[in-house]
């Protein structure tokens, strides 16, 4: 391993211990957003105010509510209809989820295009867990989505690390990097960002695949969405035997089906992916 890797691990772990690592904020709409939807006498119309500031949160979401995954008798035309569809705490979620998307950009390109390729891997990986929660849990869809989104938050902090020191580093090297110290920061983050407790954990634990615990939980969720994702791809996670990978136990699934073969499992999980893109 180079020392430039050791170099920077030991740098970022540094800053993480003394407190002193740069955590990204969350936009100021998934704050506000959030605070209302947490608070007992806030109301629709609330909500609605707020996301209607943010032109761009209020096409999408009113886009999602007339998906196929939502799909009601008629057609969604604006924010108060969609809100009222989706309910309070889908809403929110959705569009702290949303807002988040702006946090994934850089100035240069190779990071830019990184953080891109995040936050796509997230948005995938959170369509797949919002159809499984649905379809095999009694966990939530929306917090499903969530979990989905932030599984690789710790990766950000890496990322702008690497840009503000202007490091030069190969692909390669700023995986292992990537690998070893986004679980850790991203809980950090999540933690901070207070979060549910649920939620948490999901970055240290969604690729700990001999994990033990007693009901299906987000962590499994993500797990199993990240596999799924990398089925039949020379991905290192397909030379695992996912047969002892309890997850699957867990959520009911069996491991040897492809879901994306499945037809209505399958539009379901691009609609969701969609939705977010």
């Amino acid at each position: 391993m180079s020392n430039i890797v050791e170099t920077i691990k030991a740098d970022l772990n540094a800053a993480i211990d003394n407190d002193k690592l740069v955590l990204p904020t969350l936009p100021e709409v998934a704050l506000q957003v959030r605070d209302i939807a947490q608070s007992e006498d806030s109301s629709i119309a609330d909500l609605v105010k707020v996301i209607s500031n943010d032109t761009a949160l209020s096409a999408r979401i009113i886009r999602v509510t007339n998906s196929p995954l939502f799909r009601g008798s008629r057609a969604i035309e604006n924010l108060n209809m969609a809100v009222s569809r989706l309910g309070m705490a889908y809403t929110s979620n959705l569009a702290m989820g949303l807002a988040m998307e702006q946090m994934f950009q850089a100035t240069s390109d190779m990071i830019d295009k990184r953080m891109r390729a995040t936050w796509q891997t997230s948005t995938e990986v959170a369509g797949v867990c919002h159809v499984l929660a649905q379809h095999y849990t009694k966990l939530k869809p929306d917090q499903a989505t969530l979990a989905g989104l932030v599984h690789l938050i710790g990766v950000l902090p890496i990322l702008r690390y690497v840009e503000d020191q202007d490091i030069q580093i190969s692909s390669i090297m700023l995986d292992n990097v990537v690998d070893e110290l986004h679980p850790k920061i991203g809980a950090t983050i999540l933690k901070k960002w207070d979060f549910p407790k649920e939620l948490q954990n999901v970055p240290l634990e969604y690729a700990n695949f001999n994990r033990e615990v007693p009901a299906a939980d987000y962590a499994d969720l993500v797990m199993v969405a990240n596999l799924q994702l990398v089925a039949g791809s020379e991905h290192p996670w397909t030379e695992m035997d996912w047969t002892k990978i309890s997850a699957f136990d867990r959520l009911g699934l069996d491991p040897n089906v492809d879901m994306s073969e499945e037809e209505d499992l399958n539009a379901q999980m691009e609609a969701a992916m969609a939705l977010l893109q």
